[in-house]
Formats: structure tokens, C-alpha cells, sequence
């Protein structure tokens, strides 16, 4: 499907938003970047900091978003300390974005499954991690499929945060001009469970169940993201079948 003169809004935050953003315009839609959601770093480095510190006492590394690559990256340099303190860890990748990011630092990806999301995490490392210690490195919220399943294993799972996300105020005038007037988007791109909690948010939880979303189509990036949305009693019209920012694309070009 040619996307030319499709309003679209991209909901990732503004640091993420471009390749999403060059993609659609590529295909001819009409973009509006609108973030539902902001990076933010931890209240407090010390949990993190610690860990750095203490990196050879672990086996595995797992990093699930380009966000906890680039937080757990940028404290590093800023304790002095480089990619050389991580080659003793097999590294584990949520998606090839992550995996991207890692690599692009020269470190090598030992494990990334087929689908990409926590279940799939824990299914592949399901044979390699029992008495190992592993590191999880993520945002402040996330869902805790990972570390209760690794520790089922066997596995002594270790938790740090080491960004946080927060609903961008600003976008709240945004959306709703939008949404209220008359000419709606085509459609809105929902990246992850935060990027549709957030929207709620932004929205108001009675109008989101109003006829402000009447004719948009809602655009989930996979079955977790379309859990949430479901857990909010809202549509999800397009999944995409590849959980990657291109499969999202895709999904969308072909939607009728």
C-alpha cells in the first residue's frame, strides 16, 4: 500500500523517532513526531555504578532496548571504563536493533531469539544460564518475565536500572489538537507498552474511549505492545509480524 498523504504519528521519543520517521516518509506518509514517552537517567547512579564495579562477577549480560545499551555505554565512559571490561560476558540481545547497538560498540552478541520478547529471551538462554550469574539491564519499569523465569532456572539474576521513562507533558496540547480536529491521522504507531500507557495518559482515560480515535487506526509494534493495548480496552488494527521497526512499516503499507 503507497502511504502517500497518510497522516501518521510516531510516538517514539524524540532521540528514537528518526528511522521509524524515514521510513514512513519513504513511503510517502505524512508524519507527525509526537513522543509519548522521554529517556530520562535514574534518580541515583549508585546501583548501577556498583555494578560496573563489580563486572567480573558476572557470566551473562542481558540488554533489552537500544536505550540500555546507550545508559549502560555512556556510564562506563564516564567511570573510565571501556567495552574491554565486558569481553569476559556473554551478551544477550532482546532484537537487532539491540543487538545493532551492541555491536556497534565491538562487543560481540552471544544469544538473540527469533522473536523479540522476554519469552523468547528466556527460551533461548533456557539451557545455558543455571548457577550463572546474570546481569539485567533495563528501565526503571518493565515487565519482570526475565529475571522470575531465569531464576526458575537456576540462574542468580541481578536487576539494575539504569534509565527511566516519563510521559512528555508538552505532547498532551499536541495530541489532542490532533485527535479533536478534522482531519484525524491515519494513524498512530505504538512501540512499546510504555508508549501506550503514556498515550492514555496524555489522552485522558475517558476520551480515549470516546470517538476520539474513531477511523485511526492503531498500530502495535507486537504482541506485548497489543497486550497493553488490549489491557486498556483499545483496538489493535495493525500488528506488526516481525517485532522490528521495519516490520511495523511494513505491517502498515500493507494495511487496507
Amino acid at each position: 500500500m503507497d502511504l502517500h498523504g497518510k497522516r501518521i504519528i510516531v510516538s517514539r521519543a524524540k532521540e528514537q523517532a528518526s528511522t521509524l520517521s524515514q521510513l514512513l516518509r519513504e513511503r510517502g506518509a505524512e508524519v507527525l513526531e509526537i513522543p509519548f514517552i522521554e529517556i530520562h537517567p535514574p534518580q541515583s547512579f549508585d546501583a548501577l555504578d556498583k555494578i560496573i564495579e563489580n563486572l567480573l562477577a558476572y557470566d551473562w549480560l542481558i540488554l533489552t532496548s537500544v536505550n540500555g545499551v546507550n545508559a549502560l555505554f555512556s556510564r562506563l565512559e564516564t567511570l573510565g571504563k571501556s567495552e574491554a571490561d565486558l569481553l569476559h560476558l556473554k551478551i544477550a540481545a532482546i532484537g537487532p536493533a539491540t543487538r545493532k547497538a551492541i555491536e556497534k560498540r565491538g562487543l560481540p552478541v552471544d544469544v538473540m531469539p527469533k522473536e523479540y520478547v522476554a519469552e523468547a529471551v528466556v527460551a533461548a538462554l533456557r539451557n545455558q544460564v543455571a548457577g550463572d550469574r546474570v546481569l539485567l539491564v533495563r528501565a526503571k519499569i518493565a515487565r519482570d518475565v526475565i529475571p522470575n523465569s531465569l531464576r526458575d532456572l537456576g540462574a542468580k539474576v541481578h536487576v539494575v536500572e539504569a534509565y527511566e521513562t516519563a510521559v512528555p507533558e508538552s505532547s498532551r496540547t499536541a495530541i489532542l489538537e490532533e485527535l479533536d480536529g478534522p482531519d484525524k491521522p491515519f494513524a498512530i504507531t505504538f512501540t512499546s507498552s510504555s508508549t501506550v500507557r503514556n498515550f492514555v495518559e496524555l489522552v485522558g482515560e475517558d476520551r480515549v474511549h470516546s470517538s476520539l480515535l474513531d477511523g485511526v487506526k492503531l498500530c502495535s509494534i507486537g504482541p506485548v505492545t497489543s497486550a497493553t493495548l488490549k489491557d486498556h480496552k483499545l483496538r489493535v488494527d495493525i500488528e506488526a509480524k516481525e517485532y522490528t521497526i521495519p516490520g511495523l512499516v511494513e505491517a502498515i503499507a500493507k494495511s487496507k
